[in-house]
Formats: structure tokens, sequence, C-alpha cells
């Protein structure tokens, strides 16, 4: 009975389809080692470029069997992570391929290894989104998907069940719950207590077991466990981990005692600083070198419209809750309450030419000097008045992560909708939200994503820009 049910599993040709996407990737490179070399040099047969595709496999080793790298296996995975992987990839593949070469003392050429990874660099990014795609699309019709059962009825519980099944792309088939004491409101179908699992996954095809009782429950924890082993299921132990460490945590330990930091912040590493500020420098200075075909005429309209500066320096919150200067063009008229009340759409503040300059974006150019002097970053949570700071740190949990950062002039939480009046507590809790999500999960690509985004944002018009 059992190996009959197990033959219509949905993942019976699972295992199958991470080789084929592997052995794709190889493919890949040869095909384009021998475009090139036919292209380049009329598809040398000598033993030295026989040589050189030999090296050129090996060199792909490192590459297969880093877990960190490849993702093919994954069930669940965000698109920068898929792209970070890939370019990662063919980094790898390129140290290798090159070390490799000069060991045994054979040069291609740089005009060859240039040709060849700048191609590499977009096709393997490319392929493995579009896998992606088909493999999601795959177990949106119910193909390839895992069978799993859940042991426990807890919150825990409850928030893997409602994570697995966010997405069916992910493709993951929940059968039921066992516990020995079930509690209401489960998601799914109580299938029985935990004695009874044995005998269930003798009869019925299942692929994955999650533990998400209390680690305490020693003598539970180790049944299962046997039960799984006896089965040849997977086992999955889920710490019971207060949903406000949704996410972000990492696994540090203290001799052979795992402890859990609750914050994760990729940019503590002096790597991703250098690189995130080398980005900004960049990226501000491009920017301010051409800065005046923008300036001068903004600056001109600005003074025609109302008495008074052309830059409107305010206190914002910045790094570590440091204060600084942030620049903006100024779109009102000389007021009192500049640092205390924020704009409305309809403000009787508001200058003509600086209800325009809101609405475009325009008035936030004068930040890319905050960015080449190193209080802001190009990407980060938005600065907010000193008051604000004040009075949200007070009814806000983690307002005040937001800061371990620095701030940007565009954010995931503005690309995604948050930006502009706050007029309502819950505007805010879902700006800190997304800026605290950014946090955790910063990496080039994310910024990159966000940049882009904010371009298009701008290009579109955005109803919350007042």
């Amino acid at each position: 009975m059992y190996q009959e049910t197990k033959a219509q599993s949905g993942s019976k040709y699972g295992r199958y389809i991470y080789t084929i996407l592997s052995i794709s990737d190889v493919l890949i490179l040869n095909a384009l080692f021998i475009g090139l070399m036919a292209m380049n040099h009329h598809l040398d047969l000598s033993a030295k470029m026989r040589t050189a595709w030999l090296v050129l496999n090996l060199a792909y080793i490192p590459v297969a069997i880093n877990p960190m790298i490849k993702q093919h296996n994954r069930r669940a995975i965000v698109m920068d992570r898929i792209l970070r992987g890939a370019l990662i990839a063919v980094g790898t593949h390129a140290l290798f391929f090159l070390a490799l070469l000069e060991f045994i003392n054979i040069n291609l050429g740089i005009n060859f290894y240039i040709e060849f990874y700048s191609f590499l660099v977009v096709i393997i990014p490319l392929w493995w989104i579009f896998n992606r795609h088909i493999l999601k699309t795959i177990r949106r019709h119910g193909r390839n998907f895992v069978r799993v059962v859940i042991v426990g009825s807890n919150r825990t519980a409850h928030r893997l069940y409602d994570t697995m099944t966010a997405d069916p792309g992910y493709g993951y088939e929940i059968i039921g719950f066992f516990d020995d004491q079930p509690l209401e409101g489960m998601p799914g179908k109580y299938i029985g207590k935990i004695a009874d699992l044995g005998p269930y996954l003798k009869e019925h095809a299942i692929d994955e077991v999650y533990f998400t009782l209390s680690g305490e429950m020693a003598e539970s924890l180790t049944d299962v466990v046997k039960i799984t082993d006896d089965n040849v299921c997977q086992f999955f132990y889920v710490p019971q981990i207060s949903q406000y460490v949704n996410s972000g945590y990492e696994l540090h330990n203290i001799g052979t005692m795992p402890v859990l930091s609750l914050r994760h912040n990729p940019l503590k590493n002096p790597v991703n600083q250098a690189i995130k500020r080398t980005f900004d420098i960049a990226f501000s200075s491009a920017f301010l070198i051409v800065s005046p075909i923008i300036f001068i005429p903004v600056a001109i309209a600005i003074k025609a419209s109302s008495p008074g500066p052309v830059f409107f320096k305010q206190k914002r919150t910045g790094y570590m809750g440091r204060s600084f200067n942030c620049l903006k063009f100024r779109t009102m008229k000389v007021n009192s309450n500049a640092d205390k009340a924020q704009a409305t759409k309809d403000d009787p503040r508001k200058t003509h030419v600086g209800d325009f300059l809101r609405r475009t974006s325009l008035d936030e150019l004068p930040q890319f000097i905050n960015v080449f002097l190193g209080d802001m970053s190009i990407v980060g949570p938005r600065p907010h008045m000193l008051k604000h700071t004040e009075d949200y740190t007070r009814i806000i949990d983690q307002y005040m992560v937001r800061h371990v950062v620095k701030p940007g002039i565009t954010g995931w939480a503005q690309v995604n909708g948050y930006r502009g009046l706050t007029d309502q507590l819950w505007k805010m809790e879902k700006r800190v939200e997304y800026d605290v999500w950014y946090i955790e999960h910063w990496n080039m690509f994310l910024d990159i994503k966000i940049i882009a985004r904010t371009i298009m944002n701008a290009v579109h018009g955005e109803k919350n820009a007042f």
C-alpha cells in the first residue's frame, strides 16, 4: 500500500528536476565556450584547447557543491537571492577557471575572458530566474510538490502553515496535523495523536515531517525522529520562536548551546559597508557633476516664486540616532512650523513651484550632497524630523531600529507606497516595518531594485507625493 501511494506522490520526479537544472548550467557553459571558440579561434581542437575545455567543466564543481550558491533545490526563495546566487556562481567559476588555467600555464587571452564572462553574467541570472518561474508554474499546476505533516497545533504550527501555503509555487501540500492536545482553530485537518504518526507514515506517501512542539518535550521529539527515520521521511525541527522574531535572526553557539541574535544587520559587515559606501560616493559624485543642469533653473524658479533661501535645511535623525542637516529645495513660504508639521495635500504653505517639485520628487535632489558628505545613503530608511523621532519612539516598537543604518534618499517603504503624510499611526507602523525588513535583508541587488522602482514611480507619478 505504501509503495503504491508513494508512486502517486507529486514529488516522484522532483529529485531529477534539480539534477537537470544543474546539468543545464553546465550545458550553457559549454555552449558559450564552444561558440566563442568557433567565432574567435575557428574551433581550435588542439590539445591546449581540449585541456581548457576540461578545466572549464572542472571549475564548475565548486559551484555545484556549494549549497550557499546553488539554489535550485530551495522552494521558498526571493528574487534578490536568486540574482545574488547566480552572480556569485559566475564569480566563483571565474575564480577557479582562471586560477586553474594559470596553474597549468594556459592563456586564452584577455579578450576571450572578457567576452565569455560578459555573456555569462547576463545569461546565468536570466536562466535561473526563468527556470524558477517554470518550477513555480509547474507546482501551481499540482506537480513537483512535497507532502507535509506538522506535529503540533500551536502558534508556531499555524505560522508555519501560513508561510508554506502563502504561495502555491513553493510546492507544499500540507496533509494535516498530529498533536496529543490539539488546539482549536487549527488551519488544516487534524489527523491524530503523535502515537498515530508511525502507522500513518507507513500507509501514506509523506515526504517531510515538521516538529513544532517545544524542544523540552524530549520524549516526543525522540519518538518523532525515530518514526521519520524508520519511514525514510525528512525531519525538520521548528523552534518555538516568538512572532516578534519573524525574520533576520542569526544562530550562534556558546559552547554547545545554540543562541539566537534577534537582529541581523548585513551592514555590520565592514565589506558590505565598504561596498555600499563606494556605491554611494560613485553615484552621488556622478549626479553632482551634472547637477547644475537641474539645480540652476530650479534655484531661479524658487527665488522667483517667493522670498527666502533656495535650500531648506532641517535637523533630522540620522545614523545611530545622531541628528544632521538634511537638505531639500525649499518648497514652502518661510514659516515657523516647518520643523513641526508635515506637508498636507492642499497645504497653503506650499508655493506653486514647490508643489511641482514635491510631486516630481525633485525637491529631494540636494540630498545627494548629504550622501556625498556621508550623512545619508542613496537607499535607506527615510530620515524623520526630530519631533517625529521623539514622538514615535514612545509609541511604535522597533522605531529606533531603523537608525542602525544611514538614512536614504529613497527606501523600501517608499517604493512600496508608504511615503508622504503619516496622519494615521498605522502608516508610520507600516513604514517602520518595511524599514526594518530592509535592514535585515540588505544586499546591493536590493538597493539597485529600489533605485529602479523609485525611478519608475517618479516617471509615472506618485499619489502620496505632495
